[in-house]
């Protein structure tokens, strides 16, 4: 298994890989499968993006297959800048519970460690998806709220649950 950051050049496979996941995990995400075929291509590479820019995503890949995403999506506004969001979590079934998950949210963590303006990360889970939870739990993130309802499924409304991340800045000498 390799983690790396994805490129333009990976923008066929992540689409593909995405498409799959709001196919195969609905409630997961708070768009569909009909919604992202109509994007554009420009708007794959705008989601991908690079470690210099506002979103990096990062693969999971067994041979020369894409089995795992993460993104992260960067503010640019001032009062918000501090902070990152990860979306767009996606590991395929088969290659669950083997640490592919672990790796891809390790990867998105450095790489946010990494700017020193980032202080925390955000994120939100469909609630009932205690798979995620766990290992969004597992590596410090804290859950602080429920939006009721705020998705629609094939089963009823669902919650969404917003969890936060801080992360570790030295202190600064007085």
């Amino acid at each position: 298994m390799r983690i790396s950051t994805l490129t333009a050049t990976d923008v066929v496979a992540y689409r593909a890989l995405m498409l799959e996941a709001y196919e195969q995990a609905p409630d997961a995400f708070t768009t569909t499968v009909s919604e992202r075929e109509a994007e554009p291509e420009p708007w794959w590479f705008t989601r991908i993006g690079s470690a210099h820019d506002l979103a990096t995503s990062f693969g999971a890949w067994k041979g020369s297959s894409l089995v795992g995403t993460v993104a992260l999506e960067y503010s640019a506004k001032p009062k918000t800048r501090h902070s990152a969001l990860v979306l767009g979590m996606y590991v395929q079934p088969q290659e669950r519970g083997k640490a592919v998950g672990l790796a891809l949210l390790n990867a998105a963590i450095a790489a946010a460690s990494a700017r020193p303006e980032i202080l925390s990360l955000t994120l939100t889970l469909t609630e009932g998806n205690d798979p995620a939870l766990r290992l969004y739990r597992s590596v410090g993130f804290v859950d602080w709220g429920t939006q009721p309802q705020a998705i629609r499924t094939d089963f009823g409304l669902k919650g969404k649950v917003h969890m936060s991340l801080a992360l570790s800045r030295p202190h600064a000498e007085p």
